[in-house]
Formats: C-alpha cells, structure tokens, sequence
C-alpha cells in the first residue's frame, strides 16, 4: 500500500489545475487535494470489509491466496497499461511478491490439510466437524 501511495503521489504532486482536471482527477481533487485516499480503480474507497477471515485455517488460507491472486491481476492490469519505467520497476516488484506469497500460502495450506486428515481431499476442521453416528449403528453412544 506504501509503494502503491508512494507511485500515487509522485506523479501527482505537480500537476496543475488545467491538469487535473483534464485528466479527470477534479472530483478526486476537491475531496483530497493530492493526498492519497486508497480506493479502487472504480471509485469505491477502502475499508475493513476487504478484509476476510473465518477463524478456519482452510477457508482463511484459500481467501489469503484469492487475495495475492487479484493483487498479481491488478499488478499485470497495470504493467499493460503503464510505460513509465518508474512506475514499471515497482509494481513488477510488487507482482513478484505476490506471486512469492501464493505459493508459501499454498504450501501452508497443504500442510494444514495434511496435518487435518490427509486421506481427505475435503479437509475437514476437527475442533468444529465431529464424525457423524447414526442412530442406527449399535456402537452409538447417544
């Protein structure tokens, strides 16, 4: 986010008012003068909800890797369409440490998954899944 702030307000902070508001950034500059003000492309400014957690190691690993996936797109989106180098260096280092997370998120995940149940392709989370009894079965101890 540092980084990202950092390219933001370098190539802003001299622009002019003709500029500004040539290049469509008037109502963004009314609101926040340059400052940085961390939205998306769309608009739509940041907030706690982009965060996602289940307190369930499985489904949070899988989120944690869906996230670095759509900042690597982001990153690729933006390399297609920027051709200044300054800019450039940054967010191909950015996209490299995405790519570098996904995959220690990805071996996390493979060894929770083989530390839960590893002859269960659909890991299942013991503290909260119990095996089922049917009533049926005369070992039930219901």
């Amino acid at each position: 986010m540092e980084m990202v702030s950092t390219i933001v307000h370098q190539l802003t902070r001299n622009l002019s008012m003709e500029e500004i508001e040539k290049s469509g950034l008037g109502p963004y500059y009314i609101d926040h003068t340059v400052g940085i003000w961390p939205q998306a492309a769309g608009g739509i400014p940041f907030n706690a909800c982009e965060f996602q957690s289940k307190g369930d190691p499985i489904t949070d690993l899988f989120e944690d890797m869906a996230a670095e996936q759509k900042a690597r797109s982001t990153y690729d989106n933006i390399l297609r369409v920027i051709k200044d180098p300054d800019v450039i260096d940054p967010i191909r280092f950015l996209r490299e440490r995405e790519v570098v997370h996904f995959q220690r998120f990805g071996e996390t995940l493979r060894s929770v998954q083989e530390e839960l149940d590893f002859k269960n392709f659909y890991a299942f989370n013991p503290s909260f899944d119990m095996p089922a009894k049917c009533s049926c079965d005369p070992g039930c101890s219901k």
